[in-house]
This record gives structure tokens, sequence and C-alpha cells, in this order.
């Protein structure tokens, strides 16, 4: 299976359980593996054969940033889902991760992985 990344994608969003965490935007990490076959866009060097990476990082930003999710698991999975209704994608890895949140660390955060339901 091939594989489509975004790598270090920033959003600001409200992201949280604390009431600190509640009241303005904070940096929100997310790195995305798309799961995909490739070989098609690989043979006709055609844009509408590839995942559009673009467009998925504009979902996923637009979404991060208004979802106002109190969990890191919840809004992974989120954009998980997201990711699945793209065309041609089988299967996704999501992470998300708030840098800087916890002293002496330099991010917390979760990786999540899902996949389309056959049938």
């Amino acid at each position: 299976m091939d594989q489509v990344f975004i790598t270090d994608l920033v959003a600001r969003g409200i992201l949280g359980i604390n009431d600190s965490e509640r009241e303005k935007p904070q940096k929100i990490r997310i790195n995305i593996t798309l799961f995909t076959n490739q070989s098609k866009a690989g043979r006709s060097d055609d844009i509408q054969d590839c995942i559009n990476y673009s467009t998925v990082a504009k979902i996923v930003i637009a979404h991060a940033e208004t979802a106002r999710r109190f969990t890191v698991e919840a809004l992974a999975t989120d954009l998980a889902l997201l990711c699945l209704e793209q065309t041609g994608v089988m299967k996704v890895q999501v992470r998300v991760e708030k840098p800087g949140v916890v002293r002496f660390a330099k991010s917390v955060g979760v990786e999540i992985e899902r996949a389309k339901v056959a049938g």
C-alpha cells in the first residue's frame, strides 16, 4: 500500500480540559499518513488520479481550528474520519500533539489508525 503524508501541519485551536486551554487558541501539531494505491497516478502523471494533500491539509486545519474538542483523542478521531472521506484513502494514521503543554516535554499527544469499513 502506498502512503501520502502530511508532516508537522500546524493549526491553532481550542483543545483541552483546563480553563486556561479553553480561553485562547493554542498550537496543535498534526501528522497524517494516508494509505492508498497510487499506481494509477504514477502511470498517468495526472493530478486527478492523486490524493490532493493540499485539500486534505485545508480540511484538517479548518476542522482543528473550529472543533473546540476537549481531548486529543476526539480531535484525532474527527480528523481520521475526514481523511477517510477522501476518494482513494483506505486507511489513515493521525497524530495530534500539543507542543509545550507539559513541563519538561517537547509535546504530548496521541496517534491513532483507522481504516474504511468494507461494505
